[in-house]
Parts: C-alpha cells; sequence; structure tokens
C-alpha cells in the first residue's frame, strides 16, 4: 500500500430541502388551510479517527466529498427527510488544516473521536409554519440554507513511541527489519527509504512502536535531499533513537549534520530525549571503532551504544534505553491523566 501523509480535498455539506406550500384538500371541508411541511436538514461532513489505517492513500483519487440534500418538506404537514452525512475515515495523528495549510482545524489523534467539519443547511419552513390568526392562508414557503463548503488539508504524523533519524545509509531500515517484523526496501545507496515506515518492536514483554524516517542531509530543512517533510513524523515521538554510520568519514560531524537539521525544523524536535548509537561497527576495526566511538562521545556528550544490526550487537541495550524512556513518559502521562479523572475534569 503506498504510503501518502497529505491530501487536499473539497468538502460541501448538504444543502436543506425547501419548505413545501400545500393546503388540505378533503371532501365537505371547505376551508382545509395549510399543511405544508418543513424541508429536512442537509447532511454534515464529518472526519472520524478509526484504528487499522496508516496513511491517507483514500484521499489520492477521490478528492471531492458532497453529503446529501435534505429532502422538500411534503403536503399534509409531512416533514422532509434530513440528508445523510458523509463520514471521512482517517487514522490516528491526522491533522485537519484549512485552505492556507497553516490553521490548525482539528488534530485527531485518538481512535473514536469524531469532527463535524462542515454542517449540513437547515431546512426551509413550509407554509403551515406561517399561519397565524391574521394570514390564515400564507402561500409563501422558505427555501432551504445551503450548506458549509470548503477546502481543507488532511496531514499525517504517524504517532509511533520512538524514531528512528540519521543520515542515508546509517543503517536505520536495517535496524527496523532486525527488531521489527517490518520489511522495510534496503539498499547499498544512499536515500533507499523514500516513504516512513513503523514497526511495533517486543522486548522483555513490553511493546512499542517504532518509526523509519527517511534520511537527513545538510540544508534538509531547506529543501534539500527530500527536504524536511518527513520530520513531522517524529514530532509525536517520546525519544528519538540516533543511528550514526560507524564506516563514515567523522562520525562527529555526521552527528551534529543531523542535529543541526532537528534544530533548524523546530517544533521541539531538538529537545526531545535521544539514544545516540555507532551503527555498522561489525565492519570497523578495533582502532577505528575505538576512534569513532571517542569523536561521536565528544560530540554528543555521552557515551554512545555501540550497534549492528547485522550481527546483533548492542541491538537489546539500544532497544531497552529507547523502552525505558517510553516507559518514563507513558508512567508521567499516567500520572497527568489521574488527577483529571479523579475531579472529573478534562483539559
Amino acid at each position: 500500500m503506498k504510503f501518502l501523509d497529505q491530501a487536499k480535498i473539497y468538502v460541501k455539506a448538504g444543502n436543506g430541502g425547501a419548505g413545501c406550500v400545500s393546503f388540505r384538500r378533503e371532501k365537505f371541508i371547505e376551508f382545509g388551510g395549510p399543511n405544508g411541511g418543513d424541508g429536512g436538514r442537509g447532511g454534515d461532513v464529518i472526519v472520524e479517527c478509526v484504528q487499522g489505517l496508516n496513511t491517507l492513500i483514500d484521499f489520492r483519487f477521490q478528492q471531492h466529498f458532497k453529503a446529501k440534500t435534505g429532502e422538500h418538506g411534503m403536503g399534509k404537514d409531512r416533514h422532509g427527510a434530513n440528508g445523510a452525512p458523509v463520514v471521512l475515515k482517517v487514522p490516528p495523528g491526522t491533522q485537519i488544516l484549512d485552505e492556507d495549510g497553516e490553521t490548525l482545524i482539528a488534530d485527531l489523534t485518538e481512535p473514536g473521536q469524531r469532527f463535524v467539519l462542515c454542517k449540513g443547511g437547515n431546512g426551509g419552513f413550509g407554509n403551515a409554519y406561517f399561519k397565524t390568526a391574521t394570514n390564515q392562508a400564507p402561500r409563501h414557503a422558505n427555501p432551504g440554507l445551503d450548506g458549509e463548503e470548503r477546502w481543507v488539508w488532511f496531514r499525517l504524523k504517524l504517532i509511533a513511541d520512538a524514531g528512528l533519524v540519521g543520515l542515508p545509509n546509517a543503517g536505520k531500515s536495517t535496524f527496523l527489519a532486525t527488531v521489527t517484523a517490518a520489511k522495510p526496501k534496503i539498499a547499498d545507496y544512499p536515500f533507499t527509504t523514500l516513504h516512513p515506515g513503523l514497526g511495533v518492536v517486543r522486548i522483555d514483554g513490553r511493546e512499542m512502536v517504532l518509526a523509519d524516517i527517511p534520511g537527513l542531509i545538510e540544508g534538509a530543512h531547506e529543501g534539500h535531499g527530500l527536504g524536511d517533510r518527513f520530520l513531522g513524523h517524529v514530532e509525536r515521538c517520546r525519544v528519538l533513537l540516533h543511528l550514526v554510520e560507524g564506516t563514515s568519514e567523522h562520525a562527529g560531524k555526521a552527528y551534529k549534520t543531523v542535529r543541526n537539521e532537528l534544530a533548524a525544523y523546530g517544533e521541539g524536535l531538538a529537545e526531545k530525549p535521544e539514544i545516540v548509537a555507532l551503527s555498522k561497527v561489525d565492519a570497523l576495526t578495533p582502532e577505528m571503532l575505538k576512534e569513532q566511538l571517542a569523536r561521536l562521545k565528544r560530540a554528543c556528550k555521552r557515551t554512545p551504544i555501540a550497534l549492528s544490526a547485522a550481527s546483533g550487537e548492542g541491538v537489546e541495550a539500544a532497544l531497552r534505553a529507547v523502552l525505558a524512556v517510553v516507559e518514563g513518559a507513558r508512567a508521567e502521562e499516567e500520572r497527568e491523566r489521574a488527577p483529571a479523572q479523579e475531579t472529573g475534569w478534562h483539559p
């Protein structure tokens, strides 16, 4: 299934049905009076967050969505039926932005959340509504109101516990394939990963979701390479696992390149907890390994993990370090949620 993380669509709620002009016609009743019914309400456009989706591919081939118009009122005081709504199903982590691509309308993060994007128009009143003591035979009715319409952007930001970042060919996809059941494309050239990938990691009886983000290069925030388009997918991650290629020319410089791009992107990525690992250590001589670890330690100011997805060295240590941060963040969220549940107050 093709990965699609943003889509522009047009949505229109249904128009309200028109009211009816009608008079009662029965045998032996000379002056039956008005009995025109009201029109039905137009259908709404509703966005629903559902489990099981992780892409916006459904909006690749259809960009226009219109709810049904309410039925017109009828004689004998019959009310028109309301128009059927349109329900757009999106994956967790979907943001709804206005046409300018910047104004946030809604952020759907939990399955089951629903948001009314466009409201249907009210139905018009029939002539029975306008009957008064001084106007006993009104011969007019209201038309239905138009439903709301707009262009919006859907932008998906994957919800994962941990995100893999690093330069191209740092071994991120290999690591993801090693520790999860995901099957990302792996090759010996840069930019093999063109779209983010997700996998579920199971370690020590616990689970967490790991996201693989396409590689960054210097100037990514200015649009170089694949740019910073996919960095939005690690905004919601609790921790970053930064892989630095051991076979690179200088591990310290490689680390700083990615850190500079994270800082330039903003959105709090540079402040997120980070686990640093030197990858592909199985391809290094002991002397080179020692030198690269020293360079990386000076750059990140902490002791990095020596890791090799091919041989399995350091993989469990890296996962346990990531899991410790994830578990701590989960516990903190539970503590924040508990007082709200006790008092009955919800933000």
